[in-house]
């Protein structure tokens, strides 16, 4: 592609209201972002129990580094993936501990929830299975299924007569069938039904794959998800959760059998071509893995103010959806939607336009992301906000 077919394509972006550009923060913390010297209440992040922006926590963290340790747990990086020398004791302290905190076998770490994603589909599944995918899973899980030598058809999001009839008709032809659904779906806040995945699974004699990562630390006594809460986790043959959103870190996670654990560590290409985890990034992540059964609190404060606000938006008549924390606001058309995110930051609130391929066409929006930071009162004139400015239109 020539420079010049480069510009026309960014031209025909702007004009859709599709163009997207990086814009550097600063002061993250309790809620709140800076930008441009302009403080905003910040709805735009995925810290969803306020970990990242938390000082007090963050120096725990740090006063624990000693001379003797920092280069074991606090030096940051590895310089190889696992395979050669980054390898570390640490990595396999925090698998162990995740495969302890499920009660399940054995867990593997990916550097991400996209590597994840990316790594496990195409390693364990070939052109003799069959790939039966939410239509409103992660971009991350869709581009794994284009890597799979797999078929794969996609389901009706959350439809699961849909998905029994793909079963009734397809299981019989392949030697290996696995549903693939996220537990919170990340745009539109809703939740998948486990239970009826599960039952699904069992009597079709299926495999169930589940990306908890907008789930993890949000539900469940211990903070393990939406499978723990639903009691399922046993019957979830592939979980995968992540660091970066709730645990206010980067990294991924995997929980599965031990069979599974060696075979993804010789065929998961995303692992074994990748350099390892930083030392301070595994440290931080055993740090809070170990903490989040404390945090019922930050969990039941996120739910309240969650469930207030989606109620205050209702009364203003706005298109709304979901029962998370994550709570999207339609509005339709990328440009409007441009628009108006323009005029909330304005505002002092910090929200972004969702628009395709992120969400279909024709269902731009605000993604309201609240954390356990955010109380009612910063949230209050938000609702009247956006009513007023889609009226005046």
């Amino acid at each position: 592609m020539t420079m010049e077919l480069l510009r026309e394509e960014l031209e025909k972006m702007r004009a859709s209201g599709m163009y997207r550009t990086l814009r550097p923060l600063s002061n993250r913390g309790a809620g709140t972002v800076d930008l441009g010297g302009s403080t905003m209440i910040n709805l735009s992040s995925n810290d969803y129990l306020g970990l990242a922006g938390n000082l007090a926590l963050i120096e725990e963290f740090y006063s624990l580094r000693t001379p003797f340790n920092t280069m074991d747990r606090y030096a940051p990086g590895t310089a190889s993936s696992r395979l050669l020398t980054g390898d570390l004791h640490l990595s396999h302290q925090l698998e162990e501990l995740i495969a302890s905190l499920y009660g399940r076998e054995s867990s593997l770490l990916f550097n991400s929830g996209y590597h994840a994603n990316i790594g496990i589909i195409p390693a364990l599944f070939n052109k003799h299975d069959l790939i039966l995918s939410d239509k409103l899973n992660h971009a991350s899980i869709h581009d794994g299924l284009q890597i799979c030598r797999a078929e794969f058809k996609r389901f009706r999001h959350a439809d699961y007569g849909h998905l029994e009839s793909l079963l009734e008709a397809h299981r019989g032809n392949y030697r290996r069938v696995v549903v693939v659904s996220e537990s919170v779906f990340s745009m539109d806040g809703d939740t998948a039904d486990l239970l009826s995945l599960v039952d699904l699974k069992k009597r079709y004699d299926c495999l169930l794959y589940l990306d908890e990562a907008h789930s993890i630390g949000l539900y469940g006594t211990k903070g393990l998800g939406l499978a723990e809460q639903q009691h399922c986790i046993d019957d979830i043959d592939l979980l995968v959760g992540t660091f970066g959103k709730a645990c206010g870190s980067v990294g991924a996670f995997l929980v599965c059998d031990g069979a599974v654990r060696d075979y993804l560590i010789n065929r998961s290409r995303p692992l074994i071509y990748t350099t390892a985890l930083p030392p301070v990034v595994l440290s931080w992540n055993h740090f809070i893995m170990g903490r989040l059964a404390s945090m019922q609190p930050q969990r039941d404060k996120l739910k309240n103010s969650s469930l207030e606000l989606r109620k205050e938006l209702e009364k203003m008549g706005l298109k709304t959806g979901g029962s998370t924390n994550i709570i999207p606001v339609i509005i339709g058309p990328a440009d409007r939607t441009v628009e108006g995110a323009k005029l909330l930051q304005e505002h002092g609130f910090y929200v972004l336009p969702v628009r395709p391929p992120t969400v279909p066409q024709g269902t731009s929006r605000f993604r309201l992301s609240l954390t356990a930071d955010h109380d009612l009162g910063m949230l209050a004139p938000l609702p009247g906000l956006i009513s007023s400015w889609l009226a005046g239109k």
